[in-house]
């Protein structure tokens, strides 16, 4: 575990993008759908039982959560929606709130897309990844619950996924992940070391 990730602390939260912290430094935001397993992967990712909320009710995360690793690093946990149960005007300020973040927001430098590994690829995966396309954004792609697959079955899905986002113009990575089988976390933190500048372990 390296250690900067383990002291990744509760910063702020933003309902709304302008009300982010300042804009300076560096982060990698985490997205997925509300049933991705992305607060528990950040949980994982960070050596932290209750860093992210998790919930059995998905779609829990309905800010932009700002984590501090240090002076000048953070990670960003991003509304997940999908099977969320909120009024579809709360879901369109989410889904706003998000999208001016990869517009406007400089220090961020990556974007870790979570996804089931048994439902890749959805209509709002596909959003995520048009929307870190048209600004440029790094993408890595954490396939999750990847205990659930058999090994083979999993690595064909890895391999399907980066099949289908081989055109893609900007980086792009994919990875296999489980919190329970700990599966993936040393490659989740290779890809953050490269975006956050890290090179002290």
């Amino acid at each position: 575990m390296n250690r900067l990730y383990h002291k990744a602390a509760f910063l702020c939260s933003a309902p709304k993008f302008h009300q982010s912290p300042p804009d300076e430094g560096v982060e990698v935001a985490f997205a997925g759908r509300s049933n991705a397993g992305k607060s528990s992967a950040l949980n994982r990712i960070t050596g932290q039982k209750s860093l992210a909320r998790t919930s059995k009710t998905p779609g829990r995360t309905q800010q932009l959560v700002f984590f501090q690793l240090d002076e000048k690093r953070r990670l960003v946990d991003l509304p997940g929606y999908g099977y969320a149960k909120a009024p579809l005007a709360e879901r369109k300020r989410w889904a706003q709130a998000i999208e001016d973040y990869f517009k406007e927001r400089q220090s961020l430098k990556g974007v870790f897309l979570m996804m089931d590994i048994r439902h890749p690829l959805t209509e709002f995966d596909q959003q995520m990844i048009e929307w870190c396309e048209s600004c440029h954004l790094p993408l890595h792609i954490v396939l999750t619950k990847a205990d659930k697959l058999k090994r083979g079955a999993a690595k064909n899905t890895l391999l399907s996924v980066e099949r289908k986002l081989q055109e893609m113009t900007v980086e792009l990575s994919v990875q296999l992940f489980s919190v329970p089988a700990k599966i993936g976390v040393d490659q989740a933190h290779q890809a953050l070391d490269q975006w956050l500048e890290v090179t002290d372990h």
